[in-house]
């Protein structure tokens, strides 16, 4: 199996070590195994996890430094493939509810990812604001509502490194006030295809404050997109 995933790695372009692709699997084995406990993803064949979940997570692995926070990491993704694939990384995972966190903590012990920390909070409630070199999040939200869960908790100068589908032009249109409010400026949007499936990093640079009121609580980024 590990010579499966590194070949499968290697058709997107993206080169693994042994102990990496075999941490993978591990995880892999993890993630099928608790599945049904913590309903963690519709997505359970082998082939379709490593191509859906891991390696989509993957391909922005060389845009991360330093400190790491991933918003609604829910069963790992990104975070822990990215802590697999970088142990030089500090990642933070937060997520709403608890069994999802339990998940987290049961991989991270298990595969001894000792570069990981897991927090339950709802993100309007997670203190740690302006303390991440990059922030990311993958099928959480729209980019409006987004961009206020991630731009308050990265550095001046730091990045929100946001994973979307292949048609999120009209999101980003959306999303002017959202960066003129937050202090974003958007740096890159890279298009790629993954397996025939059309993919989006959409990169945005933290070039001043937040105001110390976002994300608002309530719901309201979800409600009220800026």
């Amino acid at each position: 199996m590990k010579e499966k995933i590194k070949k499968v790695f290697e058709q997107a372009k993206i080169f693994i070590s042994d102990s990496q692709a075999e941490k993978l699997f591990a995880f892999f084995q993890i993630l099928i195994r608790e599945n049904e406990k913590y309903n963690l993803t519709a997505i359970t064949e082998y082939d379709d996890v490593i191509k859906k979940h891991f390696i989509d997570s993957a391909v922005a692995v060389n845009y991360f430094s330093g400190n790491v926070l991933d918003v609604g990491s829910g069963a790992g993704f990104p975070g822990i493939v990215l802590a697999i694939l970088n142990e030089k990384l500090k990642l933070t995972l937060v997520d709403s509810l608890n069994k999802r966190v339990n998940f987290l903590n049961m991989v991270k012990d298990e595969l001894k990812l000792n570069n990981i920390t897991t927090f339950h909070s709802r993100i309007e409630d997670f203190k740690q604001k302006n303390s991440f070199d990059c922030v990311t999040a993958r099928a959480v939200a729209e980019l409006p509502t987004l961009l206020e869960y991630l731009l308050p908790f990265v550095k001046v100068s730091g990045r929100a490194i946001i994973y979307k589908g292949a048609n999120c032009f009209e999101e980003v249109e959306k999303s002017s006030t959202a960066l003129n409010v937050l202090g974003g400026q958007i740096e890159e949007i890279s298009k790629f295809s993954l397996f025939d499936n059309l993919r989006t990093l959409v990169v945005v640079k933290k070039i001043s404050k937040s105001p110390n009121n976002f994300p608002r609580g309530g719901n309201l980024p979800r409600k009220k997109p800026l």
